[in-house]
């Protein structure tokens, strides 16, 4: 699933995602646990503001830089949290 992503950008230019967009809604990085690097990719595991758990990977090559969901794992205390945006 492609994503709009902010970056925090310091010296070397982005270098990390603060937030990101997804099925119009904005989920705010609260904390980054982990990242990876492939050949033409960075990887960010983060928490996010609704308590859940992404991974982000930013591809950047000469002919691309976008932004991809490639996990997500929801945490045992966001799955008890009743869904905002469900029915009533």
């Amino acid at each position: 699933m492609e994503l709009q992503v902010e970056c925090y950008a310091g010296y070397k230019g982005d270098q990390r995602p603060r937030l990101f967009f997804m099925d119009g809604r904005k989920f705010e990085v609260r904390v980054l646990l982990d990242t990876w690097y492939g050949p033409d990719d960075e990887y960010f595991r983060v928490l996010a503001d609704d308590g859940n758990i992404y991974i982000l990977r930013h591809r950047h090559t000469e002919s691309a830089d976008s932004w991809r969901l490639e996990a997500f794992r929801r945490s045992d205390s966001a799955a008890s949290e009743p869904d905002p945006g469900a029915p009533a």
